[in-house]
Formats: C-alpha cells, sequence, structure tokens
C-alpha cells in the first residue's frame, strides 16, 4: 500500500485554497485546508505534516506569527513552511518569512509547476523519514528478542561453566550492546 503524506493548506480566502488543491490533487497527497493561522495550530497539533503551505497575510494571527508559533512548539518546529503570498507591497516579506522559520517563500501569482516541485520534494523527505522510522522500530523490537536471547544464552550451566564459552557470550553480547547503542542514536522510533 501507497504511503500518503498530509499537506497543510492555510489561507484566509476559500479560493486560494481551491486553486491549491486542483495544483496539488494530482499528487495523491492528504490535502488539509484550513482558513486561520489558529486552525493551523490545532490541526498541526492533531496530526503530523510533511509540508505547511502558509499565506502570510490573514486577518486575525497572520502566516509569520503563525509560523513562530509552529517553530516554538516541539512537536511541530521540524514541519516545513512554505510561505505562499501576494504581499509583495513590503520588501521585507521574503526576509521577515524566512526570519519566522520558512524554508521557502513564493510569491502570487506562483507557477504552479514550481510550487508542485517544492512540496514532492519535502513530501518525499517526510515519506522516507516515516519509512525510516518504521524500520528503526521493526528493527528495535527485532533487537530485544536478540538481546533476550543472549541474556538466556548467558544464563545457561554450559555457558557459565565453561571459559571460552562464556567468552564468546561475552563478545556476542557487546555486540548485540553496540547495535543497541548505533539504533539509540538515530533518535526515538
Amino acid at each position: 500500500m501507497s504511503r500518503q503524506a498530509r499537506i497543510l493548506l492555510v489561507d484566509d480566502r476559500r479560493e486560494n485554497l481551491f486553486a491549491l488543491d486542483a495544483i496539488l490533487s494530482p499528487m495523491n497527497q492528504i490535502l488539509v485546508p484550513v482558513q486561520s493561522g489558529e486552525e493551523a495550530l490545532e490541526a498541526l497539533l492533531a496530526d503530523e505534516f510533511a509540508v505547511v503551505l502558509l499565506d502570510i497575510v490573514m486577518p486575525g494571527m497572520s502566516g509569520l506569527e503563525t509560523a513562530a508559533r509552529i517553530k516554538q512548539n516541539a512537536k511541530t518546529r521540524d514541519v516545513p513552511i512554505i510561505f505562499l503570498t501576494a504581499a509583495l507591497a513590503q520588501p521585507e516579506q521574503p526576509f521577515l518569512g524566512y526570519a519566522a522559520g520558512a524554508v521557502d517563500y513564493l510569491a502570487k501569482p506562483f507557477d504552479p509547476g514550481v510550487l508542485t516541485a517544492k512540496v514532492s520534494i519535502f513530501v518525499d523527505l517526510y515519506l522516507k523519514a516515516s519509512q525510516l522510522r518504521d524500520q528503526a522500530e521493526l528493527l528495535g523490537r527485532r533487537l530485544e528478542s536478540v538481546e533476550e536471547a543472549v541474556d538466556a544464552l548467558c544464563q545457561l550451566p554450559a555457558v557459565s561453566q565453561d571459559a571460552k564459552a562464556r567468552e564468546v557470550a561475552a563478545r556476542l553480547a557487546g555486540g548485540v550492546s553496540r547495535l543497541r547503542d548505533a539504533l539509540d542514536t538515530l533518535g526515538p522510533y
């Protein structure tokens, strides 16, 4: 079964959300449209997202403020943000977007192919990271079984009473311990 990533679309204007849906729906990912910064924060706390497409100019909480709040939260700080905005009257806008934690900034109107290509990169990275987490979890469970078997082996009278067998079991236990350390450096899975 093919995996899908969630893409959060944040814009206060419905027509912009419809346009983003039309552009991105051929990617066959899960598109989650919301119309405010507050709704975006709620969605990010409820689910994992591969990328956020965020309008800067919105009533209430602006896109810049939304991005700052996303980056302040430990659960959401690593979610990439691409700003989409028509507000080019302010030349400092792109700098402010990057300063707020955005990985990219596109001015409206933008080339749909460019947007799709940029979003595809983050979706691919997300799906690969998700697959790695799943594999690390599986490896962790299998390693637990090996650790239990090595412990049981070391408890056997034939091993505990034979110096050569104890040495081999100790080397095996050391190798398994190094594998555990290596797996633990991958972080939580």
